[in-house]
């Protein structure tokens, strides 16, 4: 299915593993240029800006710390100058660090939330101020099932996660007037490196939630995420789309 992103400018957080580098990878499959962060991993983002570019796309692979207000508006002025143009804002980084509130310290809390919530909401200002004045764009927000249910020892990610969705509906609002989109895509236990490493009880435990029997794939999220991006998702903002299997239920 042609989705119409033909030569689109596009930023994806956090897009040099896991969900990010999917979604980076399909954006550019679809026609888009994409720009991706990364925090550290400089060698694995410029493995997927090559990939990208090997797909005749042009990439942009920027290290970023995304808590970094002023980074934020660096990439996307990076983005649109490299492209000529941006169109898609994909927030996508984030970490963990889990712990049970009696144990967790202020460190803890303070990183997972400068990381998953503040970091949204620098990407998101900085694409906003771009997109308004354009009359265009589609931002989607990656959260999680956790931010709506809540998890065990998961405290900082949950309300994190959380915060993202009120930071989502709040900007659909906002933006709307403006022809801008803005949607949240929550998955479930997803397949990542990260997941990868856990014991197999934790896993286990998760398919056992789920009324499908598996856990999803990175590809699974990337082409929701991507659908949402684009014009096919026009009439739809403010949205959570869960994408868990039915882990949630």
């Amino acid at each position: 299915m042609d989705l119409g992103l033909k030569d689109k400018g596009a930023i994806v957080t956090g897009g040099s593993r896991g969900i990010g580098a999917a979604v980076s990878l399909e954006l550019a499959r679809q026609g888009c240029d994409v720009a991706l962060t990364c925090h550290s991993r400089a060698d694995a983002a410029a493995e997927i800006a090559g990939q990208i570019e090997k797909l005749g796309r042009r990439a942009l692979a920027l290290q970023a710390d995304v808590a970094d207000f002023d980074e934020a508006e660096t990439v996307v002025a990076k983005a649109v100058e490299a492209f000529g143009r941006l169109d898609i804002l994909v927030c996508n980084a984030g970490i963990t660090w889990d712990g049970v509130i009696w144990k967790m310290t202020e460190k803890q809390w303070d990183t997972v939330l400068d990381t998953n919530l503040k970091g949204y909401f620098n990407y998101n200002r900085a694409a906003a101020r771009v997109f308004k004045d354009q009359r265009s764009g589609k931002i989607v927000n990656i959260s999680s099932i956790n931010g709506i249910r809540g998890k065990f020892a998961q405290s900082n990610y949950s309300a994190a996660k959380a915060g993202n969705i009120a930071l989502s509906k709040a900007l659909a609002k906002e933006l709307g007037k403006f022809n801008v989109n803005v949607n949240c895509v929550a998955p479930g236990m997803v397949m990542t490196e990260m997941a990868e490493n856990l014991a197999p009880e934790f896993l286990n435990a998760a398919v056992k939630e789920t009324a499908l029997g598996r856990i999803a794939t990175i590809a699974d999220v990337a082409d929701v995420v991507t659908f949402l991006c684009s014009d096919r998702s026009r009439h739809i903002t403010g949205e959570v789309i869960k994408v868990d299997g039915g882990q949630y239920i």
